[in-house]
């Protein structure tokens, strides 16, 4: 089983755990992380800082209640570090409540880290010019055994104060007991486990799992006799939980000036400190490193308390213990353990990746969105300190690129826009779809019109002319004769507009000069005098395959409303332009421009604002229909309120410059009536 397993129904992917995790032990796979457990120091950082409690530590209380409930005797050993976790209980009812679970003897480790401090003082007492790593933190030496497997010669061979108190006392009882060790720290789980080890601890359990046995059996501190921890008791190894402490304990001093021993402790400075001393940088014949800032702050600890006050704890049971120890007693202890083999062997556990070549990370990096060192923000947001480590560990399997939280945003932000502009063709879309529906009906109302009017006005039409012309001048009847002529012929050319209009229903391309053409068409177009005209060429390549004749139409009906919105003059400016796909074509004016309930209404048939009899409403709808049978475009800007700046409308036709239509699938004809294309 996995030490440390992850919740994931409670990981909300803030990669708190991966910034956290000095071994980048954390793979995250679809956002979840996940630990490794062939990498895991078992350190248990990420268990510390993970505010959703998304990570869980193997438990070991039925494998101690197994141990319990067996033949042989179970001793408790407790680490020094108890008092900063039980602040609210003296420490002879803690040792009554862990007897009154079922063990035969409950001894302080605090002894054992005696025991270790004295190896180390003989360690430094030679004149071996070797350098070491102090091995009291079993994180330490699993990570050097993982990520510095060159240095593991370079660990101490001395076992950690829990291996020094299980052998001593399986010295002092025999070898057929059980060994508990009771502790603030998850790595001592795995150093229990190791091979190298043969199995000397039984089981460990952190200070949160005792207090569940507590809570599980109902004992309470008042229910219990208080009772002394079982010889052999501690010295000065009380204060080895803290910061230094080991040093304290051999007697060895962190000189500044010889510099001979270097001392340091968290996660930063620590593995700043490894990297230091593979380096050979550090010049120090001992690193005493530990992974968390002390004993007293690791993962198996419950307390809430600062780190100051945790030391105070510790610092004043450590006091008063040894103020009150047998001197004698504890010096027999030591000299009978004397010659107690406290060695052990480390061996290499290689879980080193080979970096990626150059190519290969530039091309994470790349997709990460870092094309330049500028891009690289190394802002940590992912849980790596920088952009590289980061596009390292994707290499390796453990990260993924949507960690890159600024990279991320950025694609979300193009993302929206693509749904803004998918939104905003979808609209254009339904606006065409509603304009061809109308179009279609154009054309069905048109098919009608020129079989059931255009007969009929015919015959009024002529008839109105032959009344008008054999009556005399001043006959009565002449202005209503005039009146009915003058509206026949208006109806005449409304049928001959939606008829015209009903005819544009395929377009023949053919390739054209479209500055010739738009040149061609403005010299018959009718422009007043008080109105200027200038044309403006911007197009490399001017030859598009278009309809010269339908968009002539639609030019010839964009040039007149322009004109008609200037009847006190102005400007005209007509203007040429496009790219490689496209050609445009812009009509602007400074005429009275468009107010904007009308423009959603423009490109409507039968759509005006001109006065009764000067105008159908079809032009635009008629160049509506032209330019999408283009498989263009056509849009207007308008400003009507002079307030906000100068008037006028400026209508854009833009064209693809060639297409092939029946790829395209265009329809065959977008008017239609009584099943007949009209």
């Amino acid at each position: 089983m996995a030490l440390i397993t992850t919740v994931k129904e409670r990981c909300r992917m803030c990669y708190t755990c991966v910034r956290e995790c000095p071994a980048k032990a954390i793979r995250i796979v679809d956002g979840q992380a996940e630990v490794v457990g062939a990498r895991c120091i078992a350190c248990g950082n990420c268990v510390r800082v993970c505010s959703q409690q998304a990570k869980q530590v193997a438990q070991s209380i039925d494998q101690v209640d197994d141990l319990l409930a067996g033949n042989l005797p179970v001793v408790a050993c407790l680490a020094p570090s108890f008092p900063a976790e039980f602040t609210d209980v003296p420490y002879r009812q803690l040792v009554g409540m862990v007897r009154s679970m079922g063990f035969s003897a409950v001894h302080e480790v605090s002894f054992g880290a005696d025991l270790v401090a004295r190896e180390y003082r003989r360690l430094l007492a030679g004149r071996n010019p070797h350098r070491f790593i102090a091995t009291s933190c079993p994180a330490i030496a699993g990570y050097v055994e993982r990520y510095h497997p060159e240095l593991v010669d370079s660990l101490a061979p001395i076992v950690s104060p829990m291996v020094a108190m299980a052998r001593a006392v399986r010295h002092l009882a025999g070898k057929e007991i059980a060994v508990v060790f009771i502790g603030p720290c998850i790595a001592k789980k795995a150093e229990a486990d190791s091979p190298l080890l043969d199995h000397e601890v039984s089981a460990v359990l952190t200070f949160p799992e005792l207090r569940a046995m507590f809570s599980r059996a109902g004992v309470e501190p008042s229910q219990v006799e208080p009772a002394d921890f079982d010889p052999p008791h501690g010295a000065v190894g009380g204060v080895f939980p803290i910061g230094r402490g080991m040093l304290q304990t051999a007697g060895i001093s962190e000189d500044l000036m010889t510099g001979e021993v270097v001392a340091t402790e968290g996660r930063v400075r620590t593995f700043e400190a490894i990297r230091e001393f593979v380096a050979g940088d550090l010049g120090a014949r001992l690193l005493e490193a530990l992974c968390c800032e002390g004993c007293i702050m690791g993962a198996g600890i419950n307390s809430d308390l600062p780190l100051f006050n945790r030391r105070r704890h510790v610092r004043l049971y450590a006091a008063e213990r040894v103020e009150r120890l047998d001197t004698k007693a504890w010096n027999r202890a030591m000299d009978e353990l004397g010659e107690l083999d406290l060695s052990r062997r480390f061996a290499p556990d290689d879980q080193r990746v080979a970096a990626p070549e150059a190519a290969t990370l530039a091309r994470i990096l790349r997709r990460l969105g870092k094309h330049s060192v500028e891009d690289e923000l190394n802002c940590g947001a992912c849980g790596y300190e920088t952009c590289r480590e980061h596009a390292v560990a994707i290499y390796k399997g453990l990260a993924e690129h949507e960690m890159c939280l600024p990279n991320t945003i950025d694609q979300l932000r193009v993302a929206l826009k693509e749904v803004e502009q998918s939104k905003e063709q979808l609209a254009s879309a339904q606006e065409a779809l509603m304009h061809s529906e109308k179009l279609a009906s154009m054309g069905q109302l048109a098919a009608g019109i020129a079989h059931e009017v255009n007969n009929p006005l015919g015959v009024v039409l002529m008839y109105a002319h032959l009344l008008l012309d054999e009556s005399s001048p001043d006959a009565e009847t002449r202005d209503d004769l005039q009146l009915i002529a003058e509206q026949a012929d208006r109806c005449k050319k409304i049928v001959a507009g939606l008829l015209h209009f009903a005819r544009q229903n395929r377009v023949i391309r053919a390739e054209a000069n479209v500055c010739e053409m738009v040149d061609r068409l403005l010299k018959v177009c009718q422009i007043p005098k008080n109105v200027s005209l200038r044309v403006i060429h911007e197009l490399d390549n001017p030859v598009a395959r278009v309809d010269r004749d339908q968009l002539g139409q639609v030019l010839t009906n964009l040039v007149s409303n322009s004109v008609a919105a200037m009847p006190s003059g102005g400007k005209l400016i007509v203007r040429t332009a496009g790219n490689h796909e496209t050609v445009s074509i812009s009509v602007a004016d400074t005429g009275c421009g468009i107010p904007e309930e009308n423009r959603q209404k423009i490109f409507e048939p039968f759509f005006t604002t001109k006065h009764i009899g000067k105008g159908t409403g079809l032009g635009l709808a008629v160049s509506y229909g032209i330019v999408k049978m283009h498989r263009g475009d056509i849009h207007v800007e308008s400003n009507a309120d002079p307030k906000a700046g100068p008037t006028g409308a400026t209508f854009t036709v833009i064209l693809p410059r060639d297409v092939d239509d029946e790829a395209a699938d265009e329809p065959k004809g977008l008017l239609e009536a009584e099943g007949e294309q009209v």
